[in-house]
């Protein structure tokens, strides 16, 4: 068997085996909405922490000033 005949012939089975792929099961759907929802909440505690809001005022304040 030449090489290009393996080739194809590997190619044939991964197509196949996606094929087959049903997608994400409940599980991996509810692992991945918790993880989600734990990195907003995190964010939501960064952006809204103190120091964060006072750069975040000061941007907006710099740029609401700018002279055109």
């Amino acid at each position: 068997m030449g090489r290009g005949a393996r080739l194809r012939g590997w190619w044939r089975a991964r197509r196949a085996a996606a094929r087959h792929d049903a997608g994400m099961t409940t599980s991996e759907y509810a692992v991945g909405t918790i993880a989600a929802a734990a990195f907003a909440a995190v964010l939501y505690k960064i952006v809204t922490s103190g120091a964060v809001s006072g750069a975040l005022e000061s941007v907006i304040g710099k740029a609401l000033d700018a002279p055109f």
